[in-house]
C-alpha cells in the first residue's frame, strides 16, 4: 500500500489496501507499507502517523518497516544518471526525460480486467527527476517496487494510465514487472466517487462513528468482492483463507451505509456481554466522555439488542449520566400519571427492574390505560425521550432516588 501523506486516509484507499493484505496473507506472502511523499508541497504533518494508525485500528498489519520515497532519493538519482549514459533518458530543462518507445504497444494481463493495452505513441517521455532533484511518483514508485522484489501490485483504477510508463522504465533498468491488478472505484448511492457529500470518508470518522473494526473490515472486502452469492458474515481469518484475486470484480462498488449500519449491528449482538462492555467503555473513553465505568457496564446489555453503532449510545442511554429537561409539550396534560407513578415507585422495594415492571403494570391497569399510553409519559419523564432502552431495567440503573426526583421535576414542569 502506497498512500500519499497529504490528508487523512481515505475509506476507498483503505479498501484498496485490504484487498492486498488478504492477497498477501492468503498467499504467505508481506504486505508493505510505503508512504508516498515525493510530493512534499502538500504533506500533512500528521497525516503519516494517522495512516499507520488508522490500518492498525483497523486490523491490518504489515511486514518490515514502513518506507519513504524520499529516503531512496539518492538511489534514485543513480538509476536516472545511468538511464542518461545509457541513452534510454536525457536531460530537459534541468529534469531528467525518460524516453518511451514511439512503436507498438505496452500490454499487460491485468489480474482484475485481464489483457490491458496502450499504443506507445500516446506514451508521453516520462519525467523522472524534477529540476529541483526530487523523483516523481512515476519514477520512484516502480523502482521501490524493483527493490523490494514486489510480486503483486493491486491499486485503484485511477493508476491504469501510469502503469505503460512503469512497465517501460522497469523493463529499462533490465527488471521484470510485477502483477498488476487495478481495482474499481468506491462510489455513493449517486453513482459519484465517494466523498464528503456522502458521508464520514475516512477512517477516523467511522471510527469516532462507533463503527466496531471487525464489521468495517468485513463491510469494505465486500465492495468489489465476494465469496459467493449468499455469503455475507466472515471473520478476518474466513477472509484470508478465501481471498481470491479472480473474485474481484472490475466494475464500481457502491457505498451502502444503511448496509453497514446493518451489519456492524450484527457483530455487536454477536459479541459476548462482557467483550461488548469493553468495546463500549473503550470507545467512550476515546471519544473524551467520562461517564462512570461501572454504570457503563451495567447499562451495556441494555443498549447491547437496540443500537448498531457505539456512537449512538450517548444520544440513546446519556440520560443515565446526566439530568434530562423533558419538554413540557411531550407530556401534554399527563402530568397525573407521572405523579401516580411517583406514589406508587416510592413504595417499591427491591428496587429491580422485575417489582419495577408489576408496580407499573398495576398502575396502567388501575387508571385503565394501555401500557403503552401508560409508560410513555413516565418514560419521557425519567429518559427524556419518547425512545430509550427498556423502561424497567433504564429506572433501575437511575436508581430510586434519581428516578423519584426526575418525575416530580417533570409533574412540576408540566403545571408550570
Amino acid at each position: 500500500m502506497a498512500p500519499s501523506p497529504t490528508g487523512f486516509l481515505h475509506i476507498g484507499n483503505v479498501r484498496t489496501a485490504l484487498f492486498n493484505w488478504l492477497f498477501a496473507r492468503h498467499e504467505g506472502g508481506e504486505f508493505r507499507l510505503r508512504i508516498e511523499n515525493t510530493d512534499t508541497s502538500r504533506e500533512v504533518a500528521e497525516a503519516t502517523q494517522q495512516i499507520q494508525d488508522s490500518l492498525r485500528w483497523l486490523g491490518l498489519d504489515w511486514d518490515g518497516d514502513v518506507s519513504f520515497q524520499l529516503d531512496r532519493l539518492a538511489d534514485c538519482a543513480d538509476v536516472a544518471r545511468r538511464l542518461v549514459e545509457e541513452g534510454k533518458a536525457y536531460e530537459d530543462e534541468g529534469a531528467i526525460r525518460f524516453r518511451m518507445p514511439d512503436e507498438g504497444v505496452t500490454a499487460w494481463e491485468d489480474a482484475v480486467r485481464g489483457r490491458i493495452e496502450f499504443p506507445n505513441e500516446q506514451l508521453e517521455d516520462l519525467v523522472l527527476v524534477r529540476s529541483d532533484g526530487r523523483p516523481t511518483y512515476n519514477f520512484a514508485s516502480p523502482m521501490e517496487d524493483v527493490w523490494d522484489a514486489i510480486t503483486h501490485v493491486i491499486r485503484g483504477e485511477d493508476h491504469i494510465s501510469n502503469t505503460p510508463k512503469q512497465i517501460n522504465l522497469i523493463r529499462a533498468v533490465g527488471a521484470e514487472p510485477p502483477s498488476y491488478a487495478h481495482v474499481s472505484h468506491v462510489l455513493g448511492a449517486d453513482g459519484k466517487s465517494l466523498s464528503k457529500r456522502h458521508g464520514s470518508v475516512t477512517v477516523d470518522e467511522f471510527r469516532h462513528a462507533g463503527y466496531y473494526a471487525p464489521a468495517l473490515m468485513n463491510f469494505l472486502v465486500l465492495l468489489g468482492w465476494s465469496y459467493d452469492d449468499k455469503t455475507t458474515i466472515m471473520s478476518r481469518d474466513e477472509l484470508i483463507e478465501r481471498f481470491t484475486l479472480d473474485r474481484v470484480v472490475p466494475s464500481p462498488a457502491t457505498f451502502d451505509y444503511e448496509k453497514l449500519d446493518w451489519l456492524n449491528g450484527v457483530y455487536l449482538r454477536a459479541l459476548p456481554a462482557a467483550a461488548y462492555a469493553d468495546e463500549l467503555v473503550r470507545f467512550l473513553r476515546e471519544e473524551g466522555y467520562g461517564w462512570d465505568e461501572a454504570l457503563i457496564r451495567r447499562a451495556a446489555p441494555i443498549v447491547q439488542e437496540k443500537i448498531e453503532r457505539f456512537g449512538q449510545f450517548p444520544d440513546f442511554a446519556g440520560f443515565l449520566f446526566r439530568d434530562v429537561e423533558p419538554d413540557p409539550a411531550l407530556l401534554d396534560g399527563r402530568g397525573p400519571v407521572v405523579a401516580a407513578a411517583h406514589d406508587e415507585l416510592e413504595r417499591v422495594d427491591p428496587f429491580a427492574a422485575p417489582e419495577i415492571e408489576a408496580a407499573l403494570r398495576g398502575l396502567a391497569e388501575r387508571l385503565e390505560l394501555s401500557p403503552r399510553k401508560a409508560f410513555e409519559p413516565i418514560r419521557i419523564a425519567v429518559t427524556g425521550s419518547k425512545v430509550s432502552p427498556g423502561l424497567f431495567e433504564s429506572i433501575e440503573l437511575l436508581g430510586k432516588e434519581e428516578t423519584l426526583r426526575r418525575l416530580n421535576a417533570a409533574v412540576a414542569r408540566s403545571i408550570a
